[in-house]
């Protein structure tokens, strides 16, 4: 079995990163037919995934990113790709810098 490690460290904190993380699990989710589950705990977070072929977990602190993921045989083969792709998401998701907090505008009455 072919097995995945990547670590990424940040400077979110634990709210932001639990945010990027609960992110990452819905595309995981949508794109690859993973199912995901999250625990959130008081220092750290856990996302475990699993689909035919693939298992893993993805632990999220104030500073780290941590995913390891373990192949079946067949997805084996494609591990360089699949590392690839799990990267570019994970780090497309951890650059993306918060929207500047606008001031809540008051909404007008819809007109007829």
């Amino acid at each position: 079995m072919a097995d995945i490690q990547i670590q990424r460290e940040h400077t979110l904190g634990l709210a932001e990163a639990r945010k990027i993380a609960f992110k990452w699990a819905e595309q995981a989710e949508e794109k690859f037919d993973m199912e995901c589950t999250y625990e959130e705990g008081k220092t750290e977070d856990l996302v475990s995934f699993t689909r035919s072929g693939v298992s893993g977990t993805l632990t999220v602190t104030k500073d780290r990113f941590e995913l390891e993921a373990r192949l079946g045989f067949l997805l084996g083969a494609f591990k360089d790709r699949i590392e690839e792709e799990i990267v570019k998401n994970l780090d497309t998701l951890i650059a993306k810098k918060p929207a500047p907090k606008k001031a809540d505008a008051k909404k007008k009455p819809a007109t007829k």
